[in-house]
């Protein structure tokens, strides 16, 4: 299936041209889209649209649109020019969707891609909306820092996005490069709610039904920024353990954490040893069995091994040293019981 009939199935309906006063198209970064000159080509006119009052009837619009407009076939299709950015005038989303991790083994690799083959897609970007002359992202955060770092300017694309264009722009990126990790997924829909946007904004951003997207909050808002920001993203945790791990925090002593956060030694380790340390540190704590005890006889032999619990007590013998005992002890028990509930009457 296509990556457009992927989003024309999320979206429900095939998709619709916008009129020409609408945002143009923006471009999906799929990693393994073509480096290509975006030579300009005249689009049909649009046919009128069919109006509809009220939020829902802009809500529908805009959905309807983006999911025309949301591929890299799309950007060829209407012409959009690819120009050259300062990175340093890119600014983050107003809504984060990353968890940043200071031991990013990945972005190495980006870097030293980028530095052989050049910048094969574009970042997509919008003028800030209160900062003149600066830019705001949508998609590409990874691209725009390994610029940063060879010290280049970023290919990118400019397009005039609403809010709830730009978060749905950052929703289709991850949606279909799948690199999210579950709790980056989570605080990205936590983040969006908080923001204000109503849930079918937020679950047309993350291709996700509304039990999911549920779930997708209640384990963020389980889960403390400064314990997120020790782990990091953990791409390897997963939705169980993520969920586990939310749910241990919630009875957790938070001096334990506090100290495993701050050891450098913890903070040395990649970001998924660091959600293991984490989990095994809030893993309930098994109950300790006391040391067994030993019986010896008036020569010093142990004959004997009593080993107790809270419900139970265990006697073990020893045949190779006194051959019979236990049988011995065995066939005396009635009696033993006997005088055991005499002597408390």
């Amino acid at each position: 299936m296509s990556r457009r009939s992927n989003l024309d199935a999320l979206f429900g309906a095939k998709p619709a041209p916008k009129p020409a006063a609408s945002p143009d198209a923006f471009a999906d970064a799929n990693p393994e889209a073509k480096a290509a000159e975006f030579a300009p080509a005249n689009p049909p006119a649009p046919p009128p649209e069919r109006r509809r009052s009220g939020a829902i009837g802009a809500m529908s619009n805009t959905l309807r649109g983006l999911a025309a407009k949301a591929d890299a076939a799309a950007i060829l299709e209407q012409g959009a020019a690819v120009i050259d950015l300062d990175p340093s005038l890119i600014d983050a989303s107003f809504i984060a969707d990353r968890v940043a991790d200071a031991n990013d083994v990945g972005l190495g690799s980006l870097v030293e891609s980028i530095r052989e083959s050049g910048q094969q897609v574009p970042v997509l970007v919008r003028p800030h909306p209160t900062a003149s002359g600066r830019y705001q992202i949508a998609f590409g955060r990874r691209r725009t820092r390994a610029a940063q770092v060879l010290e280049r300017p970023v290919r990118a694309i400019v397009r005039p996005l609403t809010d709830a264009e730009l978060v749905i722009a950052q929703g289709k990126e991850n949606l279909e490069r799948r690199d999210l990790s579950y709790i980056e997924r989570a605080f990205f829909a936590l983040r969006l709610e908080e923001h204000g946007f109503p849930r079918e904004t937020i679950t047309a951003a993350m291709g996700v039904g509304k039990g999911d997207l549920s779930t997708l909050i209640s384990v963020a808002r389980s889960v403390p920024e400064d314990v997120l920001t020790a782990i990091g993203p953990a791409p390897a945790a997963g939705r169980p353990r993520w969920m586990l791990l939310a749910e241990r925090i919630k009875g957790a002593e938070r001096a334990a954490l506090t100290g495993l956060m701050g050891d450098p030694a913890f903070q040395a380790k990649g970001t998924d040893e660091r959600f293991a340390a984490i989990f095994a540190t809030l893993a309930p704590k098994q109950e300790r069995k006391p040391k067994a005890q030993v019986w010896k006889d008036d020569r010093g032999r142990k004959l004997a091994r009593v080993e107790r619990s809270t419900d139970r007590v265990a006697l073990a013998f020893d045949e190779t040293l006194e051959p019979g005992l236990a049988d011995y002890v065995l066939d005396r028990l009635p009696e033993i019981l006997a005088a055991y509930r005499q002597s408390k009457g």
